[in-house]
């Protein structure tokens, strides 16, 4: 029983790639975390209430055979404070949440999504919003990237999380390495 949570920079595929796994493994749930749009201190009782919900939901799920796929967690939430698009610091929730993240009995991923090519953000990003929450730019996309990469970089010390740096230059590429690396095989 398997545990995926897809993490990444607007414009890098994420919804893509948890369609994709979604639609290749058999009893698998996908489930999409917008976050909240509350950036004040309510914001963050919010967030934490939320998301200690969602703790407790996997918890509850972990004795059912099915894998459990996330587009967005609450590395999101810590990405989007770190970089102060919130009035709030969540790092004091966020390792206590990280914390219980590490004692499920899930075989769990950590999936971080990037570009090596930073210019196909332009290209990615032209697409329409279908939210007003965070403006999508460029620039905003590659400090994401680099605030994600410093939170995949932080998991070591996690033992039952393993992380997965995924170039999403090339979809083709990425799905062939996600596919081998969850044994899916793609008629």
């Amino acid at each position: 029983m398997r545990l995926i949570i897809i993490e990444g920079p607007q414009g890098t595929g994420k919804s893509t790639l948890a369609n994709h796994l979604r639609d290749n493994i058999s009893s698998s749930n996908l489930l999409r975390l917008s976050g909240q749009k509350e950036k004040g201190i309510d914001g963050k009782k919010i967030s934490e209430k939320m998301y200690d919900i969602l703790m407790d939901y996997l918890e509850k799920m972990q004795d059912i055979n099915m894998d459990i796929i996330f587009d967005r967690t609450f590395f999101s939430e810590e990405c989007y404070a770190r970089l102060g698009y919130k009035e709030y610091q969540f790092t004091d929730v966020y390792e206590k949440l990280l914390e219980r993240l590490n004692n499920l009995k899930y075989e769990t991923y950590f999936i971080n999504l990037y570009l090596e090519d930073t210019s196909l953000y332009k290209e990615r990003l032209a697409r329409p919003s279908h939210h007003n929450y965070q403006a999508f730019s460029t620039d905003s996309s590659i400090s994401q990237q680099n605030t994600y990469k410093e939170l995949s970089d932080g998991l070591k010390d996690y033992k039952n999380i393993n992380v997965i740096n995924l170039c999403m230059d090339d979809f083709k590429e990425a799905y062939e390495k996600i596919n081998k690396l969850f044994n899916i095989s793609v008629k």
